[in-house]
C-alpha cells in the first residue's frame, strides 16, 4: 500500500501545482449542464419537481424515500434461463428476502444480505445490489470491491459524507441511514461477502446519435419503449437493460445493460483517462492497470456510466467526500468531460 499512496500523492501534487488550491466548483441542478440522466431524469430540476424527503439521522431508513409505485403482481410464477426456480413478481421484489435465482453464483449469504432486518427497517442488501453484488444503474455495483473500501463507504454514509447532489434522487437517503442500524459484525459480513465475488461483465457500450424512447421507474431504472420512435441522444447517456422485463419484473442478476453514448465520446474519454488531457491526472495512477483496482482502491472499469457519473459529479459538488483525494482530480473537468470519461470506463472489461 505504501507504493499506492505514493503514486496518489505524486499525482495530486501535479494537479494542485497546475490548478491552485481551489476545490470543486458547484453547479445548479436546474442548469442544462447538470447530468440529470445519471440520477434517473432526462431534464434539469424544475419548479414544482418532486425532491427527496427530509431525512433526520434518527429516521427509519424506509421513511426517507417517497412511496413506491404499487407493486406489480400478476400471480404468475416467472422463470429465467438456466434455473429451475420460479418466483412471482412480488416474491422477486420482497425487500426482506428477495428471489435468489442462482444460488450457485455466490457464496452462502449472511442473513443481513439475504433478509436484512425488518424490525430496523433495513432491507436486504441482495434486493438492490442482487445476491451476486452486480447492482443496477440506479444503485451501486459492490461485488469485487475491497472489503476495507466497503467498510469505509459504510462509515462515510453513516457520517453524512456520502450523499446525492441531485435533490430528486432519494434512494441514497435510505442507504445513508442503514449503517447506523447495522452491528459491526454485520458490516464485516457484508464487506467480506461482496468482496469475495469478482465483478463480471455487465455493460455493452454503443456509440450512437439516436436512442430508444424510455420510461423511468420510481427507482430510476430506464426502460425502453418498444413501440416508440428513436430520439436524439443529445448530451445524455442512456442505459437500458439488455432484457428489460427480466430485470424490472424478475430482478434478473445475470441481465446487464446496454449503454448508449454520444458519437465520439469514447475517444475523448480515453484521452482524459489515459493522459489527463491537461486537465487532470491519469486514472490508472490510482486505479491500476485497466482501471481494475489497486490494493484497497476500487476498480472502476465496466460499471454502468450512470453510477460512475453520479460518484464523480457528487464529489465535484462536494456532497461525497473522498478525504481530499478525488476532489482536486475532478475540479477542472466539465460535465461533458466527465460524461466522456464514464462512457470510456464503462466500455472497459472489468
Amino acid at each position: 500500500m505504501k507504493s499506492v499512496t505514493r503514486l496518489i500523492l505524486v499525482g495530486l501534487t501535479g494537479v494542485l501545482a497546475s490548478t491552485g488550491s481551489a476545490l470543486s466548483q458547484t453547479a445548479d441542478p436546474g442548469s442544462e449542464d447538470w447530468p440529470s440522466w445519471a440520477y434517473g431524469f432526462l431534464a434539469p430540476l424544475g419548479e414544482g419537481d418532486r425532491v427527496a424527503l427530509p431525512c433526520p439521522l434518527d429516521a427509519n431508513p424506509r421513511s426517507c424515500r417517497h412511496p413506491s409505485a404499487p407493486e406489480f403482481e400478476d400471480g404468475i410464477k416467472h422463470s429465467l434461463p438456466d434455473t429451475d426456480l420460479k418466483f412471482t413478481a412480488r416474491e422477486a421484489d420482497n425487500g426482506y428476502g428477495p428471489a435468489d435465482w442462482y444460488p450457485g453464483d455466490h457464496p452462502e449469504m449472511p442473513d443481513i444480505v439475504r433478509y436484512g432486518n425488518e424490525a430496523a427497517g433495513v432491507r436486504a442488501c441482495s434486493l438492490c445490489h442482487y445476491p451476486n453484488g452486480q447492482g443496477k444503474m440506479e444503485n451501486a455495483h459492490v461485488s469485487g470491491l475491497p472489503a476495507a473500501y466497503i467498510l469505509q463507504q459504510l462509515d462515510l454514509f453513516e457520517a453524512g459524507d456520502r450523499r446525492n447532489s441531485d435533490p430528486r434522487k432519494d434512494n441514497t437517503n435510505e442507504m445513508a441511514r442503514m449503517p447506523a442500524r447495522l452491528t459491526d459484525e454485520e458490516k464485516q459480513q457484508i464487506a467480506e461477502y461482496f468482496s469475495a465475488m469478482p465483478f463480471r461483465q455487465w455493460v455493452r457500450v454503443v456509440e450512437t446519435d439516436m436512442v430508444p424512447t424510455v420510461r423511468i421507474t420510481n427507482g430510476g431504472l430506464m426502460v425502453p419503449l418498444e413501440d416508440e420512435p428513436l430520439v436524439p441522444i443529445g448530451n445524455n447517456i442512456i442505459e437500458v437493460p439488455e432484457h428489460p422485463e427480466r430485470m424490472e419484473i424478475m430482478r434478473d442478476p445475470r441481465s446487464g445493460f446496454v449503454t448508449y453514448v454520444p458519437l465520439g465520446s469514447l475517444a475523448k474519454g480515453e484521452e482524459l483517462v489515459t493522459t489527463g488531457g491537461g486537465k487532470t491526472i491519469q486514472c490508472g495512477l490510482c486505479h491500476g492497470p485497466g482501471m481494475q483496482g489497486l490494493g484497497d482502491i476500487p476498480g472502476i472499469a465496466g460499471r454502468t456510466a450512470s453510477y460512475t457519473m453520479r460518484q464523480l459529479w457528487d464529489i465535484k459538488q462536494g456532497t461525497r467526500k473522498s478525504n481530499g483525494i478525488m476532489e482536486p482530480v475532478v475540479q477542472n473537468l466539465s460535465a461533458e468531460d466527465l460524461r466522456n470519461i464514464v462512457a470510456y470506463l464503462a466500455s472497459l472489461p472489468p
